[in-house]
């Protein structure tokens, strides 16, 4: 397997990362670290590049060698081994595809991730919560760092709102798909007749941008509110006002923390999911012209979704952009989202090449 091509082209990646090298072995090169800082995050790339790609090689070598085997000894172990080799080798290969649909400005950020619950009360802050756990899971599964930004719990159950930055290679290229309304149909818990409810949330994602891009924030187009944090009561209580809302007055973008106890941090993080938020939305009027951008400021309720997770009278997770559906619903709820992003991704490139 020797890849050639665009992502694929091993050997000038492997050209550019020895310039680098030679690069930063030269006497001095170390005298300015913040010149440097470019540079080294190539670098980082590069060897992250390198590595997936001579991953998927061995695993390639590994199933061959296996297959040869499994042609002379055709052995129950033998068998079981090379299924295990096969397995890995399409698992490799899904990652390496994702990594190909990955060519967007902004796919290598970090993604800043917001869930809201909508219509459906209790069921509907609880549904939100699970979501959140579906998300810190498949997080925890990529070896991506999880930063919670906001958390608001909610009245009996759930959350009313949550806000995360999720890091980590491509994190928002993977991500952005989940941006929309996700349905639940099951048999509520909450209800005490035992009836079937539906359920919605909202999941917002934006790219978490750089201090280099110029977003203008004017002090005038801002309204802070200070309040007291929501939260346990008795010794907990927080008795100092340090939650912070902005509303961003000429787009009507609210955006709110309460984690820190300091007012200055908290406002600091407002500011960086406003940022974000205010940076969305200049993607998106550049999306729309192209028309590429599907409605995303649906009602979070009945019709609007993306995608819907059912649970009763039969079990089935649907993507309602690509039609795919996996019957284990579990799983996905656990984590496993890697499938329906493929699938997301897949359809996009689809999409854009009509």
């Amino acid at each position: 397997m020797h890849p050639s091509g665009g992502v694929f082209d091993l050997g000038t990646k492997r050209e550019r990362l020895l310039e680098i090298e030679a690069q930063l072995s030269q006497p001095g090169a170390w005298d300015s670290p913040e010149i440097l800082t470019p540079i080294l995050q190539e670098k980082t790339q590069l060897e992250e590049e390198i590595d997936k790609w001579m991953t998927l090689e061995k695993a390639k070598k590994n199933t061959l060698e296996w297959l040869e085997l499994a042609n002379e000894d055709k052995s129950e172990e033998t068998l079981t081994v090379l299924q295990e080799e096969l397995s890995h080798l399409a698992h490799q290969l899904r990652l390496a595809e994702m990594e190909t649909l990955l060519s967007g400005p902004q796919d290598g950020a970090p993604a800043i991730l917001e869930i809201h619950p909508g219509a459906g009360g209790t069921d509907s802050q609880d549904w939100a919560e699970i979501l959140l756990r579906m998300y810190k899971r498949w997080t925890e599964a990529k070896g991506f760092t999880l930063e919670f930004l906001n958390y608001i719990p909610g009245d009996e159950a759930g959350i009313k709102s949550v806000t995360l930055q999720i890091t980590g290679p491509n994190a928002y290229g993977l991500l952005k798909g989940e941006k929309g309304i996700h349905r639940l149909i099951r048999i509520s818990p909450f209800d005490t007749s035992g009836r079937r409810h539906t359920s919605f949330a909202s999941v917002d994602i934006c790219p978490q941008i750089g201090q280099d891009i110029e977003i203008e924030i004017r002090d005038e187009d801002l309204r802070i509110d200070i309040f007291r944090s929501s939260g346990p009561g008795g010794q907990h209580v927080n008795k100092t006002s340090s939650a912070v809302r902005i509303t961003h007055l000429p787009t009507n973008i609210v955006v709110q923390c309460q984690n820190e106890r300091s007012q200055f941090k908290n406002k600091d993080t407002c500011m960086k999911v406003l940022r974000a938020r205010l940076y969305e939305q200049e993607l998106e009027k550049i999306e729309r012209k192209k028309q590429a951008e599907y409605a995303s400021k649906n009602a979070i309720a009945w019709g609007s979704q993306i995608r819907t997770y059912t649970l009763h009278p039969y079990r089935l997770v649907k993507d309602h952009r690509t039609g795919m559906e996996v019957s284990n619903v579990d799983a996905v709820l656990n984590g496993e989202l890697d499938g329906l992003i493929q699938g997301y991704l897949l359809f996009l490139h689809e999409q854009k090449k009509h």
